[in-house]
């Protein structure tokens, strides 16, 4: 097979998935203050550990893609995106690093206290890093044994709450600046039309909504504030960072923090899968093991130099493979993104371009992956995807509480609050439950609805009982309150109620099972 090294897709990909990349550097410069992190300190040693994460993982799925497209004959094979995993960052930040930042800056004081924050998040890294690595001889039972209705409806959840949602409302409330360049991206992509001259849908969306920034600033309307240049442009290389990471391993400070970290690395685990499932779905099957196994390796590298956010295979591969990106996007966005890290020029570029003319790519993303979990499954299995989309729609509700509750100076989760919601027939002890360890629990509830719509009653009573025993070791719907929200509860029986619940129910599928024979007979 003699195919070119790049296509035109590629330059489309890049820029999707280097915009991407760059939104998650972006909140690290921008969240690092809240752990006694300086833009320096960021700039030159957290983003140079980034880098060597993201070029190590950048690289390999592109020499993944290209190995494939070998063997299969294909040349439209779609290197696996990859990433900094945001949800990670976002947990690290507030509930890890943030916090412990805060509880010892005035006794140790500001440099050491962030110090000691840093430290922690290399920790967490750390342990999801090894948590993934182990994962990746164990994943491909997993995958095999799993309707892809389930993978694919929590990969939904989260592609339509925390990704579609989460920008959409930032891009209506800036119509002009952001909804031209989205429009751009639905016209090329959606409806599959070529732009002038052939030029990447990506690139023209980025560059018209900057220009449309700043002439509205040359003619008196600021529709963006450049943020200030925060950190030193220049050589920064990425600096080992192993004493570091290695130094609370046995830190009762670092165990403390195991109720957050080990559902994270979970999460890390199971994100993977999906989207390995998701590439599947739209055509290139990569192999589990390997896959998840550099994954593990990417994050590894991340905490040994600097930096305390894991890695992750991304969601959206249908999306780059509509874009008709190949192995190539993803060895630029490596190498942009190294250049950027090691030079200090992030904060630059953030100057130049609105972050708001970028979103458009991200919300095409999650709504194709969307879209992908009922297109791509058995007609008769979309009840089963609607189901899996309930989660994670309770998650983004108690994220919108929570959000308003801050705004408005109050806790959510004060005593006077619940009772007052619960009053109001909010039900905020049943959201509560529901969102914690949320994308198990879509991916438990649509195995079970796939199951019984086939009428294999005894694989869904399976599913049910794993349902019920993670329910009574705490992994979902079990949380205990803290002032800062919701913690994972571990000490069986967590959520007894709900152990007993699907095992109640698991019997009556058994029963259905032993019986169905009968039952069919009786009916015709």
């Amino acid at each position: 097979m003699n195919t070119p090294p790049i296509v035109r897709g590629d330059i489309d990909g890049f820029f999707g998935l280097f915009v991407d990349n760059l939104l998650q550097l972006m909140l690290i410069i921008l969240l690092g203050p809240l752990c006694g992190l300086s833009a320096e300190f960021t700039t030159g040693t957290i983003l140079p550990g980034a880098a060597v994460s993201l070029l190590v993982g950048n690289l390999f799925y592109a020499w993944q893609a290209r190995q494939l497209a070998k063997q299969t004959g294909r040349a439209d094979i779609t290197a696996l995106p990859y990433g900094i995993n945001t949800v990670s960052l976002i947990a690290f930040v507030f509930l890890i690093m943030a916090p412990v930042y805060r509880e010892n800056v005035a006794a140790l004081g500001e440099k050491a206290a962030g110090h000691l924050a840093w430290q922690v998040g290399l920790y967490a890294t750390l342990f999801c890093a090894v948590m993934e690595i182990i994962g990746a001889f164990l994943a491909d039972f997993v995958r095999r044994n799993t309707p892809r209705a389930a993978l694919l409806s929590a990969l939904a959840g989260i592609a339509i709450t925390f990704i579609a949602m989460g920008f959409i409302f930032r891009l209506f409330a800036n119509p002009l600046l952001a909804i031209v360049p989205l429009f751009i991206i639905l016209i090329s992509y959606a409806g599959r039309m070529k732009l002038p001259f052939g030029l990447p849908a990506g690139l023209v969306a980025v560059i018209v909504g900057t220009l449309i920034a700043w002439m509205a600033h040359l003619f008196g309307h600021d529709l963006f504030a450049p943020p200030p240049i925060c950190a030193t442009v220049g050589l920064h290389l990425p600096k080992p960072a192993i004493t570091d990471a290695f130094a609370l391993i046995l830190s009762p400070l670092g165990l403390k923090y195991m109720a957050i970290i080990f559902p994270m690395g979970l999460f890390n685990i199971i994100g993977s899968l999906q989207n390995l499932e998701s590439a599947e779905a739209a055509g290139d099957r990569f192999p589990t093991k390997p896959s998840l196994l550099v994954n593990g390796l990417g994050s590894l590298a991340a905490a040994c130099f600097g930096s305390p956010f894991p890695t992750t295979i991304y969601i959206g591969h249908p999306g780059w493979k509509a874009m008709g990106a190949r192995s190539a996007y993803s060895t630029l966005n490596g190498l942009a993104i190294t250049a950027l890290c090691l030079s200090g020029g992030i904060g630059m570029v953030l100057h130049i371009i609105p972050i708001d003319v970028t979103l458009g790519i991200l919300l095409w993303i999650g709504i194709i992956i969307t879209a992908q979990a009922f297109q791509e499954v058995p007609k008769s299995h979309a009840l089963a995807v609607a189901v899996g989309l309930i989660p994670a729609l309770a998650a983004w509700a108690l994220y919108l509480m929570e959000s308003t509750a801050r705004a408005s100076g109050g806790n959510l989760y004060a005593p006077a609050t619940l009772s007052a919601l619960t009053a109001d027939d909010l039900y905020i002890h049943g959201i509560l439950t529901l969102s914690q360890g949320y994308i198990l629990t879509s991916i438990l509830l649509a195995a079970s609805v796939v199951h019984i719509i086939e009428r294999h009653f005894q694989r869904a009573a399976g599913w049910l009982l794993l349902a019920a025993l993670f329910s009574f070791v705490g992994l979902i719907h079990s949380y205990t309150l803290t002032p800062n929200g919701p913690a994972p509860n571990f000490t069986p029986p967590a959520a007894w109620q709900f152990a007993l619940t699907y095992a109640i129910v698991a019997v009556i599928m058994l029963l259905l099972h032993f019986t169905r024979d009968k039952l069919d007979t009786t009916t015709h």
